[in-house]
């Protein structure tokens, strides 16, 4: 069973990143490996194809490496005056949760808390564009206007 997941994970990898070569548009190759193979599994479960008792682990363990990967990611385009700290605190938890009762197939605790980090993610951004300026930029913004 973890041969059919590791080598699901390598043939989506290989395949993405034979995708890349050709796509204007790039995509993480083992990120779409780890991703896609928790996404077929998931399915498969789902429907019966594959037995949830032998499968639960794995994309569960995959998964949380999705979430990780997501946080990460969006490290990289926080507003500077966010904390990376805080953000993957409350991320990656709340991100955990939404795994959880997603590989549960409970889905009405699955979509609150996928709705509590929708809104976390929104509020963690969007409020930061609210923030009140540096001054020290302010003043170096108001110095390049004038000079130009």
């Amino acid at each position: 069973m973890i041969y059919i997941v590791i080598f699901s994970i390598l043939a989506i990898t290989g395949l993405v990143w034979l995708f890349n070569k050709i796509s204007p548009f790039k995509v993480c190759p083992i990120c779409a490996g780890v991703s896609g193979t928790w996404l077929w599994l998931l399915a498969a479960m789902a429907n019966g194809w594959l037995s949830v008792n032998s499968y639960q682990l794995p994309v569960g363990i995959l998964m949380g490496g999705s979430v990780v990967g997501i946080a990460y990611q969006l490290e990289k385009r926080l507003p500077e005056n966010r904390s990376p700290l805080i953000w993957k605190t409350i991320f990656i938890p709340l991100g955990f949760l939404v795994a959880y009762y997603l590989v549960l197939f409970d889905w009405m605790t699955f979509a609150i808390f996928l709705a509590i980090e929708l809104l976390f993610v929104w509020l963690y951004f969007r409020l930061a564009s609210h923030q009140p300026k540096n001054v020290q930029v302010e003043k170096l913004e108001k110095q390049m206007e004038k000079c130009c």
